[in-house]
């Protein structure tokens, strides 16, 4: 026993050591709420990619500005935890830089202007921060044996590199980030992704937390070895914090949480940034104001 949870501390240990920091807290007057919440970003970056794997990928070359393809706040405290999608072509605020759709905050200052837009837009406080790009996503999806998925529909998407049939099936990197992705093939576009990326994202951590994982230090430190380069955190947060944020994400897939998308009044908003998402805002603000008291959901979430 003492030689496996030494053996356990060192592949956790090892792993985390190779984890990239950043400085994601936001700057000026700080959002105050109760429980803990952990902003999630799936960034487009690709200048750690090499040309081959844009193309096995289908991610295309652009080296430019980058902008945050999903972004998810994750929220404990309460009696459930809570993933909460936020549609990247939210219209709102961003600080010091007008109304915009909520990606470009990451595209304009990173993830402290993400952050800083995400608590002014929610009155929510971001306590912790975790940030994975395309390469990254297919090389921990690939380091875990690919994931098991149920595609609801029929998926050809030629934008996002996929052709999907429907039904239960493992995917791996590369047909995990185009699914994640898709929204063209989806009849409810961004909103559509949103949930896609929810389901994925507990079913990936369903596929990591396993007790074939977790039982075995070699298995933990070649996942970890593989995958953790791809993750960036919080220069704050911790080892412990983390893995509870994982543990948490695991629990909303075995459906002893709860999985929302901030409401939406209108997907096709006509605005000088292009076709944008307008929240509803009453309801919205109705949400925000449960998971800032830990109260029960008044929205209903979604399967």
């Amino acid at each position: 026993m003492l030689l496996w949870g030494g053996a356990t501390m060192w592949a956790v240990s090892s792993a985390w050591g190779k984890v990239e920091r950043v400085d994601a807290t936001p700057e000026g007057e700080r959002a105050q709420s109760e429980g803990r919440n952990v902003l999630l970003v799936g960034s487009d970056a690709r200048e750690d990619m090499t040309r081959e794997e844009r193309e096995r990928l289908g991610t295309g070359h652009d080296l430019g500005g980058q902008r945050t393809d999903s972004i998810i706040l994750l929220h404990t405290g309460g009696d459930r935890p809570v993933l909460m999608s936020i549609p990247r072509d939210s219209y709102v605020e961003i600080p010091g830089h007008g109304m915009n759709k909520i990606n470009a905050a990451y595209s304009i200052g990173g993830a402290k202007l993400l952050g800083q837009t995400v608590e002014q837009s929610t009155g929510l406080r971001v306590d912790g921060y975790m940030e994975i790009g395309f390469g990254g996503f297919a090389q921990v999806v690939d380091a875990v044996g690919g994931v098991d998925i149920c595609v609801p529909r029929d998926m050809d998407d030629p934008k996002a590199h996929i052709n999907l049939k429907k039904g239960c099936q493992t995917l791996d990197g590369k047909n995990a980030l185009g699914y994640v992705r898709a929204r063209y093939s989806d009849p409810e576009g961004d909103i559509g992704r949103a949930k896609r990326q929810r389901q994925f994202l507990g079913a990936l951590m369903g596929q990591v937390a396993t007790p074939s994982t977790v039982a075995q230090p070699w298995r933990i430190h070649s996942i970890g070895s593989d995958s953790a380069g791809a993750l960036t955190v919080g220069e704050d947060d911790s080892m412990l914090e983390t893995a509870r944020a994982f543990l948490a994400m695991r629990t909303v897939a075995k459906g002893d949480g709860d999985s929302v998308v901030v409401p939406v009044a209108n997907a096709n908003l006509p605005t000088a940034a292009g076709t944008a998402v307008e929240w509803d805002q009453a309801r919205a603000q109705a949400l925000f104001e449960d998971l800032r008291t830990n109260r029960p959901l008044s929205v209903k979430p979604t399967s």
